[in-house]
């Protein structure tokens, strides 16, 4: 969880950005990054219907 909070934290610091998290059949894995990471974060995301292995995290600057 740690790599995935400071990959996040490194990109937006940089700017808008559009990074993609492969995660495979996890189904535990995935519901563990919505809540501890993503829920409350300023980061839009979702998983694609042609690959449910993996969650796309959008975050742009308004």
């Amino acid at each position: 969880m740690e790599k995935v909070k400071e990959a996040l934290n490194e990109e937006k610091s940089k700017g808008a950005f559009s990074i993609t998290i492969i995660t495979g059949n996890s189904s535990v894995l995935q519901k563990r990054i919505f809540n501890e990471i993503l829920q409350d974060s300023s980061f839009t995301y979702y998983i694609p219907s042609w690959n449910l292995g993996q969650i796309i995290v959008e975050y742009m600057e308004l």
